[in-house]
């Protein structure tokens, strides 16, 4: 009887032991399967990850170079105004010289043949006098000192007429050239201003554009809000007069139309009062230059 349980345990044992064997190869190869469907949502998250980057990087790379095209675009029209105005500069130079040099070759013209006349004058009068008598050499002499002197006269008026002429040529060459520079005038109904004459002092002593106490009392005012650059990736840079600005900065969309708004005096022909970020600018539109610059203007 107890041999009888004995076999009957040692059998169950068995089988047991073979059951768990079974199960065991069943569990791992479960397992396994989990662990590769989990590597493979992890390589496709990894690969659509590097596509969103990839797809941000091509994008931020796509801008910078429409930014730099853009810089290019404003650069070569800068330079083609430049040698433009250079080149109408040239060619204003060149014509006035060339008219310096008509009118002297015209004087030295009339001067030759002022003398040759009076040589011819002469010389008759030295036939006359071989063929005359004394009384008639006396006339001639006078005829010839009234001749050197009237021929005298003559180069003094020549030589003044050359010397206003010259004048007259200077003069002219100098408005051709400021003109050529675009330096201009303005009246503003009282009396005539200079645009490369800005005073920066005068205004700034004036009580009317007192704008520092008029923004204590109307702060709303000079808070006009974000100020978005011309470029995604530019930051702001204190600027000073006499640096020059793109003309992507002083667009305009940047121009204060009323300054008296805030307190600042009006302009007049290439000027223009601009803002960047908190600061207000006097720019020349003509060449880009900052005349005049308040820093911290806006809030």
């Amino acid at each position: 009887m107890k041999l009888t349980r004995l076999m009957k345990g040692t059998a169950l044992g068995a089988l047991a032991a073979a059951m768990s064997i079974t199960a065991l190869p069943a569990e791992a190869e479960a397992q396994s399967r989990d662990r590769q469907e989990r590597a493979q949502r992890d390589r496709g998250d990894r690969g659509e990850a590097r596509q969103q980057r990839r797809a941000q990087g091509n994008e931020r790379r796509e801008n910078r170079r429409e930014a730099r095209q853009d810089r290019r675009g404003d650069q070569r029209e800068a330079r083609q105004d430049r040698r433009g105005d250079q080149r109408e500069a040239r060619q204003i130079r060149r014509d006035v010289r060339q008219d310096a040099r008509q009118d002297r070759r015209e004087w030295r013209g009339d001067n030759r043949a002022d003398l040759r006349e009076a040589r011819r004058s002469i010389r008759e009068n030295r036939q006359d006098i071989r063929q005359d008598p004394r009384a008639q050499r006396r006339d001639w002499r006078q005829d010839r000192r009234e001749n050197v002197r009237e021929a005298r006269r003559d180069q003094r008026d020549l030589r003044r007429d050359r010397r206003e002429d010259r004048r007259d040529w200077r003069q002219d060459r100098r408005e051709d050239i400021r003109h050529a520079n675009r330096r201009a005038r303005y009246y503003d109904g009282r009396r005539w201003h200079d645009y490369d004459r800005w005073d920066q002092r005068r205004w700034r002593a004036n009580n009317r554009y007192d704008w520092r106490h008029y923004r204590n009392s109307n702060r709303n005012i000079y808070r006009l809000g974000r100020y978005y650059a011309p470029y995604r990736d530019y930051s702001y840079r204190r600027l000073s007069i006499g640096f020059r600005l793109g003309s992507v900065f002083f667009g305009s969309r940047y121009w204060i139309n009323d300054p008296w708004r805030y307190r600042l005096p009006a302009v007049y022909g290439p000027y223009r009062w601009v803002r960047y970020y908190d600061d207000v600018l006097l720019v020349d539109i003509y060449s880009g230059e900052v005349v005049d610059v308040i820093h911290d203007f806006f809030w």
